[in-house]
């Protein structure tokens, strides 16, 4: 009795009822077409999302922007490791002094954050919470209106300074050659560029707007007791475009003296033959720190990555050489990001050091002036935004023309093969040629009206309304969520 107890144990279980396994049958069926559902759901997404992480100076000190500060030269290799993962299909960066911006395009909204927040953590060294509080992420419209605002100059801790237009431009320019740099970014940065230009022709805002060289230049001579900068010894540290820009408007505040100490001659050569009427000192970097003992003021506007200038550097060079003209302080300005000059260097006697942080003390005292050329800049925004909305909308067709003409060859060459098989082999190549150009023509003039409504330049965005109903109607007429690449049409309706 045992034995036969511990067989039937074993055995394996009875087969289940006819009915029962029909009904089980039924559920597994159902639960596959559930599943095939939501994949197509997937799949036919309206589209994709594009959007903007990133923090600049209004949500970031500097010890955390120049974390994620990416130089122009790697802009390139960022962009090639952020499409590299599954669902990144475009991306582009914008990193300067004050912000560091990364546009996507992403197959999915939620994945493709994750994504992106992973090589954001990889690039700093933190984990993704401790740089949290200091992101922020934009979607769609809102990353399309950010663009638009930072290229015009309404983001800018110098409101309508034109740098960063020309920063904009830079990302467009390097984007040509960057496998990841695609169509939807192109367009955006494209009407980014045209938006930065309008705004500045059409309104008042950079009339008496300065770039971040000319705030550092200003706070100076802010800061210098006599706000002459004659009574200082200036010295720069870099010979690149903010110090071109820096010594501009030096020289228009009346300093025609300074130093620059730079890695190699050439540039600095380039500095004197554009300012010919600044009595340039050159000097190259293993000089830098007697040409810093030398001077009153210090700006560093370099693209080293280190620290150039630290606390024990200072310490051992003792007072200003100004004396009481200066306040007995060596003043240093900072405007690289990464930061070239150490933080801590106040701590040593008579020195003070100021960051791009620091500027929004000029930029307050120049806020109000500015309001109304903001606000008509504004309103040109919206129409630039509307025109990049309606251009990015009418791609959306695109895949719909595609399967609608992929469904129709199918259903053409089903046929066509049908009608051949019935013939027999007693056709000739003439007559097969003639079915074949039938079978075609008919084709194509029954999609010419439905392609056409399907087509849309994106300039009046009421068109691509229109388009995308029609879009939308057709893909549910034609039945078209389920054409993918490869479709065979199976003449489903018997």
């Amino acid at each position: 009795g045992a034995r036969a107890a511990a067989a039937a144990k074993l055995a394996p279980p009875a087969p289940p009822a006819a009915g029962h396994a029909q009904a089980m049958s039924s559920t597994a069926a159902e639960l596959e077409k559930m599943r095939l559902s939501s994949v197509n759901r997937y799949a036919a997404e309206p589209k994709n999302t594009l959007f903007c992480i990133g923090l600049s100076v209004h949500t970031a000190p500097v010890e955390m922007r120049e974390k994620l500060a990416v130089p122009e030269p790697e802009w390139n290799d960022a962009i090639e490791a952020l499409t590299g993962y599954p669902h990144i299909q475009e991306a582009a960066v914008l990193s300067t002094c004050n912000r560091m911006e990364l546009y996507a395009v992403g197959l999915s909204w939620h994945r493709g954050v994750k994504e992106v927040e992973d090589w954001l953590s990889k690039k700093s060294g933190l984990p993704i919470e401790a740089l949290r509080p200091y992101l922020f992420l934009l979607r769609d419209r809102d990353a399309t209106r950010h663009l638009l605002r930072v290229s015009a100059g309404l983001d800018s801790l110098v409101m309508g300074e034109g740098q960063i237009l020309a920063q904009v431009k830079a990302v467009h320019e390097n984007g040509q050659s960057a496998k990841g740099y695609e169509r939807h970014l192109n367009g955006l940065f494209k009407q980014a560029i045209q938006a930065g230009k309008r705004v500045r022709t059409e309104t008042s805002i950079a009339s008496g707007a300065v770039s971040v060289s000319s705030a550092a230049a200003e706070l100076c001579q802010m800061k210098l007791p006599s706000h002459d900068f004659n009574d200082a010894r200036i010295c720069i540290i870099g010979a690149g475009k903010m110090t071109r820009l820096l010594v501009k408007h030096l020289q228009s505040k009346g300093c025609t003296k300074m130093t620059v100490v730079n890695r190699s001659m050439p540039r600095c050569e380039e500095l004197a033959a554009d300012f010919p009427e600044v009595d340039f000192e050159f000097a190259l970097v293993p000089e830098l720190m007697r040409k810093v003992e030398e001077a009153d003021v210090v700006f560093a506007a370099s693209g080293s990555e280190s620290i150039l200038v630290g606390k024990s550097d200072v310490a051992a060079m003792g007072a200003a050489p100004g004396g009481g003209k200066v306040g007995g302080v060596r003043r240093f300005f900072d405007i690289s990001v990464p930061r070239n000059i150490a933080n801590d260097i106040e701590e040593a006697d008579g020195a003070i050091v100021y960051n791009v942080d620091d500027l929004k003390e000029v930029v307050d005292a120049n806020k109000k002036a500015r309001a109304q050329a903001a606000a008509e800049a504004e309103a040109l925004l919206v129409e630039e935004q509307t025109a990049f909305e309606a251009w990015r909308d009418s791609l959306e067709t695109v895949p719909t023309i595609k399967k609608l003409r992929t469904k129709a060859e199918a259903i053409r060459t089903f046929e066509l093969d049908k009608a051949l098989n019935k013939m027999g082999e007693g056709m000739s190549k003439k007559e097969r040629k003639v079915l074949e150009e039938l079978s075609r023509g008919i084709m194509n003039k029954l999609l010419h009206g439905p392609m056409q409504a399907l087509r849309c330049d994106g300039t009046d965005a009421s068109d691509v309304e229109v388009t995308l109903a029609n879009m939308h109607a057709m893909e549910r007429v034609f039945e078209l969520h389920d054409v993918e690449d490869g479709y065979v049409f199976g003449n489903q309706r018997k």
